[in-house]
């Protein structure tokens, strides 16, 4: 683990050093999520912190007759995008597979389709719709990282599976 803060250790946590503690977890994180907010709500100054870091702001729509959901609404119209669940997200950063109509399939130089070897069914069958790390294929595949490695960027370049940041691959 680690402690990030602009504070010295000991510092109380109090609510005017809210805003500043936000400002560094919006920056390690790729995007920020309001699930509630009132208009004049700290999850508006966190999520401005996000666009001016240049991260995703996402917003939580909720009823148009609650004041907890004045300040969702206004950072939809602002811009946000409208999540209603945590798959709109994996889907916005590319975390989510392709449907089955939108694999490729592998082809030879020619154009023709080939037939997978044995290696890249075993290594296709393990990377789902979510990311799996390539780690994970090695260790769930009983197979050498070398040539899962060497399989992997094979794959990718003929557009099979996708590469996620670190090491991360879907289909």
């Amino acid at each position: 683990g680690a402690i990030v803060s602009e504070f010295p250790i000991g510092t109380p946590p109090e609510p005017r050093n809210f805003p500043i503690r936000n400002r560094i977890i919006s920056g390690l994180s790729r995007g920020t999520v309001v699930v509630e907010a009132t208009r004049n709500s700290g999850s508006l100054i966190t999520a401005s912190s996000a666009l001016e870091q240049g991260r995703e702001v996402f917003a939580v729509p909720g009823s148009i007759d609650s004041f907890k959901s004045t300040g969702s609404h206004f950072l939809i119209k602002q811009g946000a995008k409208l999540i209603e669940n945590a798959d709109d997200i994996l889907a916005e950063f590319g975390f989510l597979g392709r449907s089955d109509a939108e694999k490729p399939v592998p082809r030879n130089p020619d154009g023709t389709l080939r037939e997978m070897t044995e290696f890249e069914k075993k290594i296709y069958e393990i990377i789902g719709d979510y990311p799996v790390h390539m780690d994970d294929i090695v260790r769930m595949g009983n197979m050498d990282a070398g040539k899962v490695a060497g399989i992997l960027m094979k794959m990718e370049l003929e557009g099979i599976v996708r590469q996620l940041p670190g090491r991360m691959f879907v289909r």
